[in-house]
């Protein structure tokens, strides 16, 4: 029997698979300028400036700009103090991305953060098993309980996708207009901005595990 799974990945791309144990991107490694020149197209777009704008109340011409933006030159220390002022930000805030550490959170088994979140009912115990300190987006994993006195909710919504995973018990989960069954394996992944919930708990207590991820803002 032929692997058609390995006919369909290039050598470049089965080596990237190697490198991230996932299909997401290698992580690109930018250089002090490129970091810092990413920092101010970033700021420059939050702003709604175009090139010429920027350059203009910084005082330099619009091809150093772009270059500074896309990494090709070193700017002087006068000419990012001039365009973090003209973006009204502290200077340090170019130098944040290069700068950032990478973070990693561990949570001992037992020691999640027993936490009342936004919309926790009545029998619907929470534990918040990490957190992400940086970053573009926000994930939040729990491990998720409803003991005997828990109660049907449906109207769960909020903005990001969430992924849950059965890990105990049984449940019947809502999402927009469908229902699912979950038993101990099964998982579901959806867009958690349609109302969504336990409609029908079968076996409790019951346990999952809800990671839900959304933009930082």
């Amino acid at each position: 029997m032929t692997n058609e799974f390995l006919d369909l990945t290039s050598p470049s791309e089965a080596a990237d698979l190697l490198r991230t144990g996932s299909g997401a991107p290698v992580p690109a490694n930018r250089t002090l300028e490129q970091s810092i020149g990413a920092q101010i197209r970033l700021y420059r777009k939050l702003h709604n400036h175009t090139v010429a704008e920027l350059a203009g109340a910084a005082g330099i011409s619009t091809g150093m700009l772009s270059k500074i933006e896309n990494g090709q030159i070193s700017p002087s220390l006068t000419t990012l103090q001039i365009l973090a002022k003209a973006l009204n930000l502290p200077m340090t805030t170019l130098f944040t991305a290069f700068e950032e550490k990478r973070d990693c959170s561990f949570v001992p088994g037992g020691h999640g953060v027993t936490i009342n979140r936004r919309g926790t009912k009545v029998g619907h115990r929470y534990q918040l098993l990490g957190q992400s300190l940086g970053g573009e987006v926000v994930v939040e994993p729990y491990l998720i309980t409803l003991t005997e006195d828990a109660v049907p909710y449906t109207a769960f919504q909020h903005q990001g996708v969430e992924f849950i995973h059965m890990l105990t018990g049984e449940v019947v989960y809502a999402h927009a207009d469908r229902t699912y069954h979950l038993k101990p394996g099964d998982s579901l992944m959806f867009d958690s901005a349609s109302p969504h919930g336990p409609i029908t708990l079968v076996t409790v207590p019951m346990t999952y595990l809800s990671i839900i991820v959304y933009p930082r803002t």
